[in-house]
């Protein structure tokens, strides 16, 4: 069981955690649908921006209300909204090395393990969000 320093990083880690499986699920069941979605993110700039809108506010919103750093879940967190605004920034910005470099992920063997990856950690995510307790760290 872990000991984290506030309620909020435990349904933080809860939220991310399901979010997580349910992506990584469709890497496995659905793995063509990846590709797809980056070939949408490269074919219409406009969409590219828009989701780059989104991640960064959703990031952003995450520093605002957890930018904790006391514990190895909040830092894992904190991080996830720090990456997203990130994402974000560079989606609006310069989205083509993002772009590029995500391509990697999309080849059959590597959406594969990619989303294992991603399944495994959501899991991770949502047992610490489950079993872990509040408290001073």
């Amino acid at each position: 069981m872990i000991t984290t320093s506030t309620v909020l990083t435990l349904s933080l880690a809860k939220a991310f955690g399901v979010y997580m499986i349910a992506g990584g699920l469709s890497g496995l069941l659905t793995p063509d649908r990846w590709k797809a979605i980056l070939d949408e993110f490269n074919a219409r700039a406009g969409l590219t921006y828009i989701a780059g809108v989104f991640v960064f506010v959703l990031g952003a919103a995450i520093i605002m209300v957890h930018n904790i750093w006391t514990d190895p879940l909040a830092i894992i967190i904190s991080l996830v909204g720090w990456v997203a605004a990130a994402e974000g920034l560079i989606l609006i910005a310069y989205p083509d090395p993002l772009l590029k470099w995500s391509a990697s992920f999309v080849r059959p063997g590597a959406v594969k393990a990619f989303a294992v990856f991603t399944v495994v950690f959501g899991v991770a995510l949502l047992v610490l969000g489950v079993t872990g307790t509040a408290g001073a760290v």
